[in-house]
């Protein structure tokens, strides 16, 4: 029964996974759905905005746990149905319900084997499970910001070393705001730019997009090399 219970989440999110591809629901994370279903979409969000929020965050949730394809898109679509700001606080909680689903996975199923490779491994895993557990919410704050660790690398490695879950959670949340306000904003101005074509090469769409991912560098680049001053500089500050 113990056993069981350690690998519930495991056999949870297995079922998921093996539910959302069976069903061919992945195929629906992509601009086509909302290029064929955007004015559906919009016209139940008018008329059930509160339920189609969380709807949407119980999706955003599902498909970052489960590592499905396409979650870009459905920040993209946030933003489209609720603007930058309601879409950009939602899918980053969203997100962020989707780590812990993960680090909760990999703590009670996976975490005495993965702490077993852990303290073997020579590589990006060990350096993560050190650093995140040194000090974890300015290693996850900067890591979720700049993308330089792999998000589903953080999460496992959050699980192996059982960090404490408010630093890691806030962390994640204020880490991965700006960047979902940024895409949402896009979200929210595809509204016009499908309605002017309905057809648009997607290359070409998000080259008119260069200011708002101009930001999301400087977020990705700028953003850490501050934390990491500020951090340097604050009584007891663990070195990263």
């Amino acid at each position: 029964m113990d056993r069981l219970k350690r690998f519930l989440p495991l056999i949870l999110l297995a079922c998921v996974i093996a539910v959302i591809f069976g069903m061919g629901w992945n195929r629906y994370l992509s601009l086509d759905t909302l290029r064929d279903h955007g004015d559906e979409l919009r016209a139940f969000t008018a008329q059930n905005y509160l339920l189609a929020l969380l709807v949407l965050m119980a999706v955003f949730a599902t498909a970052t746990a489960s590592v499905v394809p396409g979650v870009f898109f459905v920040t993209i679509t946030a933003g489209y149905l609720f603007g930058p700001w309601v879409g950009g606080v939602s899918t980053s909680i969203a997100a962020t319900v989707g780590a812990l689903i993960v680090y909760a996975v990999a703590r009670s199923a996976l975490g005495q084997d993965l702490r077993r490779k852990a303290e073997r491994d020579k590589g990006m895993l060990k350096t993560v499970c050190t650093a995140i557990d040194k000090d974890t919410f300015w290693f996850v704050l900067a890591s979720r910001l700049a993308v330089v660790v792999p998000f589903h690398m953080i999460n496992i490695a959050a699980g192996i070393m059982s960090v404490r879950l408010v630093p890691y959670t806030v962390a994640t949340v204020i880490g991965l705001l700006p960047a979902h306000i940024i895409y949402c904003w896009i979200g929210a101005r595809l509204n016009q730019l499908l309605a002017e074509n309905p057809n648009p090469d997607i290359q070409a769409l998000f080259g008119q997009f260069w200011a708002p991912m101009a930001g999301v560098f400087v977020l990705a680049v700028v953003l850490p090399l501050i934390l990491k001053t500020i951090q340097a500089r604050l009584p007891g500050a663990a070195t990263p």
